[in-house]
């Protein structure tokens, strides 16, 4: 309602004709153009599957597609779990208690957040491997000499891709759990306390149906990026259904194969937001009044404030102190890895696409944005959500609905040419890094148009209301009154876009040009090929722009928690 509001407000007046009225106008055509860009490749997935050149679903079916899907449901059984407790509890602990460390660990605990889960997966291979720290300490300390002088767990399995992922994506549900327990009331709690409930009961019976919703959210972003994993999967060895889309469509040669795995992986991806979305239809829960009284946390000493303590250090250990660990000492034991060839260019690369993804990014969020707001026609708004669709999209998936159409596009474009001025100009988009922004856009386009909608939304209607009676045009209005005091949050969205980019791997491994590398596929190749301390420093810097973005993140939300 106050977008509907906010968009009469800033409306230019209607044309005298009717007839005219009805015309789309220069936002509105610009808005549908970007819904189409961004909706396409995944229009392209399900057309390429239903109509494939070669049909192998039939040898998908009787062969791997079981082993995938049940891999899949598993490692999102098992994140989903592992997730909802670790990010609830420790939510629940730094908000209502305060115990040693308490208001530290409250933004430590974001820090996870910063490492992709492909690099913990590397970082905890390498130091529980056989040939890692953890055995080789064993074997020195009780003179054992074979692994068959001991048992040691399983490192590249499914236990130990489900322990990663979560301990890389709890931090989803941390922070909207934590947010969701800071704005409920503290009468609440003492009105449960006087009525006899201790702890645990004020945990299972208040806070956490309170904040089920935030959980929920919380579980599905991390179950999203779960699916869309490839680094990780496939150094732990689990076949799931992003590993197949490779597999099918990189060593089996068979696109359509591929574009039938990606619409498995769809459906499975819209199955899990329509669970979340019916999960949360009759949860509507409500503070009393702006003057609710905030929560007292409750001061925890000895045992308690030990256990509390550990449990909040557990995952943060896993999640960030390991892989940061890890890559440190491989980077610093050879300084001289700093200066291989083909890093300076990676990061060259990784700064270029990423910032060029960035930049086209946030300013189609703003223009479809205002577009929508602008416009006299409704198709725009029904468009603009149907966009988000490209971040529950996995970066494999995005990949096939993007590249085969380039591709066909690319060489048509290549005949054209050669026809009129018989020079070849070789393949333009899917030869260049034209491909891999494009499935950037795509990608994190959801994220950019979330952050500037609120932006466009706390801006006040009477501001450009006053620069449209002063002689201001739509253009200039968007200029002089709505990005000025919408910078904070479009420098927020730019940054946290380039991060994604930054840590994307899937789209950029099936995207990139020959030769191409980025700093994600630097990590890539040199851990596949078992050479961690020349992935170290690509794997460092990655981790250090990630770093960036969560201590802006903790920033903003301490300001709000403040505010």
């Amino acid at each position: 309602m106050e977008a509907e509001a906010n968009s009469q407000d800033i409306r230019a007046p209607r044309p005298a004709q009717h007839r005219a009225s009805r015309l789309p106008d220069f936002w509105t055509l610009g808005a549908l153009v970007i819904a189409v860009l961004v909706v396409g490749p995944v229009l392209a997935v399900v057309w390429i599957a239903l109509n494939p050149t070669e049909n192998i679903w039939p040898h998908l079916m009787a062969t791997v597609l079981p082993r995938y899907l049940a891999n899949t449901l598993v490692l999102m059984l098992g994140v989903g779990l592992l997730t909802a407790v670790t990010g609830s509890v420790t939510a629940w602990l730094v908000t209502m208690y305060r115990f040693p460390g308490s208001r530290v660990l409250d933004y430590l605990l974001l820090f996870p957040l910063a490492i992709p889960a492909y690099v913990g997966a590397y970082s905890l291979v390498d130091f529980l491997d056989y040939s890692g720290l953890v055995q080789t300490s064993l074997r020195d300390l009780f003179g054992w000499t074979t692994a068959r002088d001991y048992w040691f767990p399983q490192i590249r399995s499914r236990w130990a891709a489900i322990v990663v992922l979560s301990a890389a994506l709890y931090p989803y549900v941390y922070l909207l759990a934590r947010s969701a327990f800071r704005e409920q009331s503290g009468a609440t709690y003492e009105v449960a306390r006087a009525l006899g409930r201790g702890p645990w009961g004020l945990f299972f019976r208040v806070g956490l149906p309170l904040a089920r919703p935030a959980i929920a959210m919380g579980v599905a972003l991390a179950l999203m990026e779960t699916i869309a994993d490839f680094g990780s999967v496939v150094h732990f060895g689990v076949q799931t259904l992003t590993t197949g889309i490779f597999s099918v469509w990189l060593s089996g040669g068979n696109a359509g194969g591929a574009a039938q795995l990606s619409l498995v992986l769809l459906a499975v991806v819209i199955l899990l937001l329509a669970l979340e979305r019916s999960s949360r239809r009759r949860a509507r829960f409500h503070r009393p009044s702006r003057a609710a009284r905030p929560i007292v946390a409750q001061r925890l000493t000895g045992i308690a404030a030990g256990l509390a303590v550990l449990v909040c250090l557990v995952p943060l250990m896993v999640g960030f102190v390991l892989p940061v660990g890890v890559m440190l000492s491989h980077a610093l034991a050879r300084p001289e890895v700093w200066f291989t060839p083909g890093l300076a260019q990676a990061l060259t690369n990784t700064l270029t696409v990423g910032g060029m993804a960035a930049l086209l990014t946030v300013a189609a969020a703003v223009f479809m944005v205002y577009g929508v707001r602008l416009s006299r026609h409704g198709l725009p708004a029904r468009l603009m959500p149907v966009t988000a669709v490209g971040y529950a999209a996995p970066g494999a998936v995005l990949a096939v609905g993007i590249l085969i159409p380039l591709a066909a596009l690319d060489h048509r474009i290549a005949d054209l040419v050669l026809a009129l001025t018989g020079h070849d100009p070789g393949l333009l988009l899917t030869g260049s890094a034209a491909a891999l922004v494009l499935a950037y856009m795509v990608r994190f386009f959801a994220i950019a148009q979330g952050a500037v909608d609120a932006a466009f939304g706390r801006v006040s209607p009477s501001l450009p209301l006053a620069a449209r009676s002063l002689g201001r045009g739509a253009g200039g209005t968007l200029r002089a009154v709505y990005l000025p005091l919408m910078r904070g949050s479009v420098a927020t969205a730019l940054l946290v876009v380039f991060v994604d980019c930054v840590k994307e791997l899937p789209a950029t491994l099936l995207l990139r040009p020959f030769n191409y590398e980025t700093l994600a596929t630097r990590v890539h190749d040199q851990a596949s090929a078992e050479r961690l301390t020349e992935a170290a420093p690509a794997a460092l810097l990655v981790m250090a722009v990630g770093l960036c973005a969560v201590a802006i993140l903790a920033h903003a939300n301490r300001a709000r928690s403040t505010g």
